[in-house]
C-alpha cells in the first residue's frame, strides 16, 4: 500500500543527488584523464612554497564544490518533495524546530572554519620559514620607478632602466633556495613573481624577507603589486630559472 509514496520518495531523491554526483564525476573525470586535479583558475607553481598554496587552494574550491553541489541538492530535494500535488486543504507539517539538525548546520560550519583556519595557517607558517643556509641571497631593492637587484656574495648588480621593453633580469639556479631580502627607498612597493604563488610587500623602515626553493625552468614575469604612484604599470621584471651550471656561467660573464 504504501509502495509507491516509496517509489516517489527514491526518486526525489535521487533527482536531489544529481549535481553531487555530477561535481565528484566531473572531478573524478580530470584526475582519471592525466590531467590530475585541476587548477581552479590558479598558475602552476614552479617553487616548493607556491605548490603548498597551489595544493591548499584545490583543497579549498573542491571542499566549496562539495558544499555547493549538496547545497543545491537539498534546494532540489525539498522543492520537488514539497510541491503542491493539488491537494491545497493539506497543512503541512507545522513543527516548530528540529533539535539534530540544528546541531548538525550549527556545528558543521564551525568544524568547516577551523579545518580552513588550521591548514592556512600551518601553510603560511612553512612558507614564511627562513632557511639557516640559503643557496643564493638577493637583495631586491624598489623605487620609483624601478628595481635593484644585488647578488652580493658574487659582486653583481642588476639596476632596472626605464626604457620601454627593457625590464631587469634575474637569475637563478634551479633546485636552491633563494633567499630575497626586500627593501625600499621611498614608498611602499610589492615584491611578486605570479608563477612564484609568493608576494611579499617592501615597506620603509622594515626589513623584510622571504625564502623561495626553485622546482622548475623557464622564464616568469615579476612586477609590483602595490600601486606606487604614476608610472606604477613600468614597474616590471623578468625572472629566469636555469640548471646550476648556466647560472654559475651567467654570474661569470656578470662579474666581468
Amino acid at each position: 500500500m504504501d509502495r509507491e509514496p516509496a517509489l516517489a520518495r527514491r526518486r526525489w531523491w535521487i533527482i536531489a543527488i544529481l549535481p553531487v554526483v555530477i561535481a565528484l564525476g566531473t572531478l573524478a573525470g580530470f584526475a582519471l584523464g592525466g590531467g590530475g586535479i585541476p587548477s581552479f583558475g590558479m598558475p602552476d607553481p614552479v617553487t616548493e612554497q607556491g605548490r603548498r598554496t597551489h595544493t591548499l587552494w584545490q583543497v579549498l574550491f573542491i571542499a566549496a564544490i562539495g558544499v555547493g553541489a549538496l547545497v543545491w541538492a537539498l534546494i532540489a530535494w525539498s522543492v520537488l518533495r514539497y510541491r503542491g500535488r493539488g491537494d491545497t486543504e493539506r497543512m503541512p507539517s507545522q513543527k516548530a524546530y528540529n533539535i539534530p539538525m540544528e546541531i548538525v548546520y550549527t556545528v558543521a560550519p564551525i568544524i568547516a572554519i577551523i579545518a580552513i583556519f588550521i591548514g592556512t595557517v600551518i601553510v603560511q607558517n612553512k612558507n614564511s620559514a627562513l632557511s639557516a643556509a640559503p643557496d643564493v641571497r638577493i637583495e631586491v631593492t624598489g623605487y620609483q620607478w624601478q628595481w635593484k637587484f644585488d647578488y652580493p656574495a658574487d659582486g653583481v648588480t642588476i639596476i632596472g632602466t626605464s626604457e620601454p621593453g627593457a625590464d631587469p633580469e634575474i637569475v637563478l639556479p634551479v633546485d636552491a633556495t633563494i633567499r630575497f631580502d626586500l627593501k625600499t627607498t621611498d614608498v611602499i612597493h610589492s615584491f611578486w613573481v605570479p608563477r612564484f604563488l609568493t608576494k611579499r610587500d617592501l615597506i620603509p623602515g622594515v626589513h623584510n624577507e622571504i625564502d623561495v626553493h626553485t622546482t622548475a625552468t623557464g622564464t616568469f614575469d615579476g612586477r609590483c603589486a602595490e600601486f606606487c604612484g604614476i608610472n606604477h604599470a613600468t614597474m616590471n621584471f623578468v625572472v629566469r630559472v636555469v640548471p646550476r651550471a648556466e647560472y654559475e656561467q651567467w654570474i661569470t660573464e656578470h662579474q666581468r
